[in-house]
């Protein structure tokens, strides 16, 4: 399996952010109704983003960095494989040169929420995209982005 790596769109985008990405690769509260709701999406509708992408690989090669038992490290290896498969599975769409000045305009409009959480929000701006996420409290201060929770009834 290869990575996608999306750069034009045809149809309707459903991005998937890293918390959601998060649900589905550790099977998290919210797994089985997120996935009944992405099974309906056609494959080349469905996208992450390249910035989930990093705070996930992040998140675990710091996780891994800590590890002090042989056992432990066996465990952590099946984890991040299981996330590099995960990721190979499904486009990832590129922060470019239109996401980037979405950011700076976002930026620039002062909106309270992490930097990474306003990549992915450009990103989604950026390409028309419906974001879905159960971060509804820091993504719905961001004019113009389409939002919804699939992890919840």
């Amino acid at each position: 399996m290869t990575a996608r790596i999306a750069t034009e769109w045809t149809s309707d985008v459903v991005l998937l952010d890293t918390d959601t990405m998060t649900i589905l690769e550790r099977e998290g509260p919210g797994a089985v109704r997120l996935r009944s709701r992405l099974a309906a999406v056609p494959l080349d509708d469905l996208a992450t983003t390249v910035i989930s992408y990093e705070e996930q690989t992040r998140g675990w090669l710091a996780y891994m960095a800590r590890l002090r038992t042989e056992s432990s490290r066996i465990q952590a290896y099946v984890f991040l494989k299981r996330h590099i498969e995960v990721y190979c599975r499904v486009a990832i769409i590129q922060y470019d040169a239109r996401a980037a000045a979405e950011f700076e305009r976002l930026k620039q409009a002062k909106i309270r929420i992490g930097t990474m959480d306003l990549k992915i929000a450009a990103i989604a701006i950026a390409n028309d995209a419906l974001l879905v996420s159960r971060n509804l409290s820091d993504f719905t201060k961001v004019s113009g982005l389409k939002i919804e929770d699939w992890s919840t009834p």
